[in-house]
């Protein structure tokens, strides 16, 4: 079946997003085809103003519109407390539960040598510091539980404790 480039052009790129495949990608552009201009503007502001203005958090890695992320800035936040996630988006799951009162520390990815992903590419230095300027007392190891969130784990425990900070 041959459709116009520009909507082979979209189909492709939809396509390309994370959890979409050709069915899906096809109807989504069919559906913003038809949907009024004005929404379909809209979708594409939010995603550039989204891709323009959020970036890292200075002190944890997560996302920001500013130098801090909210979570950082939020005084009530136990800073005794540090959990450390593989990605933004575990933040934002335990964030979802509520139980967790601490701040965090996101990695950006896990320990992987054979992609040459090693300590720095992590920033762990930069968390070690944070550990003990901050007088970190307890650091909650949130890997993912893969052969490279158990390793990760491993090694930030390993580094942890000689600071004397308890690791769960």
């Amino acid at each position: 079946m041959s459709f116009p480039s520009a909507l082979e052009k979209l189909v492709k790129a939809l396509g390309k997003l994370p959890g979409i495949g050709p069915k899906t990608a096809m109807r989504l552009a069919f559906f913003l085809l038809f949907s009024p201009k004005e929404e379909v503007s809209h979708l594409a502001k939010a995603m550039l103003e989204a891709k323009e203005r959020v970036g890292r958090c200075s002190r944890c890695g997560y996302l920001a519109e500013d130098s801090l992320c909210a979570i950082c800035q939020d005084p009530k936040r136990d800073r005794s407390l540090l959990c450390v996630v593989q990605d933004p988006r575990d933040v934002a799951v335990l964030e979802k539960a509520g139980a967790y009162k601490g701040t965090y520390f996101v990695l950006h990815g896990a320990l992987s040598p054979i992609e040459g992903i090693g300590p720095e590419e992590l920033h762990i230095p930069r968390l070690l510091k944070l550990i003990e300027e901050e007088k970190i007392k307890e650091l909650i190891v949130a890997t993912n539980p893969n052969v490279e969130g158990d390793a990760t784990a491993l090694y930030l425990s390993r580094q942890a404790k000689p600071l004397g900070v308890k690791v769960t």
